[in-house]
């Protein structure tokens, strides 16, 4: 089939390079336009553009898909089928309809639960033991088109989110080239399930903020789901302070949000049991060992945790 692979950030890479190394054309990219990034605030090509440009595929950065010149061009274009992993912005109905077989998606997620931006935060968030990766056909009602293909997957205890989504980003770059294979053989779609559906918003700094109140179990849940981004925080003598990773390890419960040094750990007091604080990011510096920060934290026997 002649195609268009629509996506933006760096998960979306691992499924460009897979489409372009498969048996079908691959007539180029369809992308957010360039951002400002970094302290400079320059602007920078998408993971997916420059990645297209080291391929030598040409780049499509439309405002907005629904922008005429764009439609003009797709039209022009006419591929039979548009892969889509994480473009960005929502496509109009009038554009889904271009291609003879539709816009494809591949969702990090088994559909229809987490249908939204952040499925795998919202996996690991609500203690999911497994989750997966599917295609569907693109519709105008969110993550709600009919099914091709599926991939399950266990969720590591102490896996990140980001951690988990880099491995189902290389996982569904395969799924995605089987189901356009699929299609290419004439392939249809089933409906998702109609009960089930829940709901993956994104994931924004208030929600990563930690209750040391809770219990351990969903404050290690909260970490790791928050992992890379937005990182999960509290406050150190009234200032931010990240938490990057913890374990759970038992022990003695603590109050709420104490901090102590105990044979070389650093263990904040939650709900039930303490965590072991892994990794930090103390304000204005840099992430490093919860160890290398106490030495010279100089904690105050009883300090803890503002919120």
């Amino acid at each position: 089939m002649r195609l268009l692979l629509a996506g933006t950030p760096e998960v979306a890479v691992p499924s460009l390079d897979a489409v372009a190394a498969s048996g079908h054309e691959l007539l180029g990219v369809i992308t957010r336009p360039d951002a400002p990034a970094g302290r400079g605030k320059k602007l920078r090509a998408s993971p997916v553009a420059a990645r297209a440009d080291e391929l030598g595929l040409p780049v499509l950065r439309p405002g907005h898909p629904r922008d005429p010149e764009f439609v003009a061009r797709l039209t022009e274009l006419a591929p039979d089928c548009v892969p889509v992993v994480a473009y960005g912005a929502l496509v109009p109905q009038q554009v889904i309809d271009i291609p003879e077989r539709g816009w494809v998606n591949l969702h990090f997620s088994l559909l229809p639960r987490w249908r939204g931006a952040a499925p795998v935060q919202h996996a690991i968030l609500a203690g999911d033991a497994e989750t997966g990766a599917c295609t569907f056909s693109l519709v105008r009602e969110l993550d709600a088109g009919p099914i091709y293909r599926t991939l399950r997957t266990p969720v590591g205890a102490e896996e990140t989110a980001g951690e988990l989504l880099d491995r189902l980003a290389v996982d569904g770059a395969g799924l995605l080239v089987e189901t356009l294979d699929a299609i290419a053989a004439g392939e249809r779609p089933v409906p998702q399930p109609a009960d089930g559906a829940t709901r993956a918003p994104k994931i924004d700094t208030g929600d990563a903020r930690l209750d040391w109140a809770d219990p351990d179990d969903r404050l290690d849940r909260q970490i790791r789901a928050c992992s890379p981004a937005p990182g999960a925080w509290t406050t150190l003598r009234g200032e931010r302070f990240k938490i990057i990773r913890a374990r759970m390890v038992g022990g003695d419960q603590l109050p709420p949000g104490e901090l102590r040094i105990e044979r070389g750990r650093v263990l904040a007091g939650t709900g039930t049991r303490p965590l072991e604080l892994i990794t930090v990011q103390p304000p204005g510096k840099r992430a490093m060992p919860a160890p290398d920060w106490a030495r010279g934290a100089g904690l105050a026997a009883g300090e803890r945790f503002d919120g």
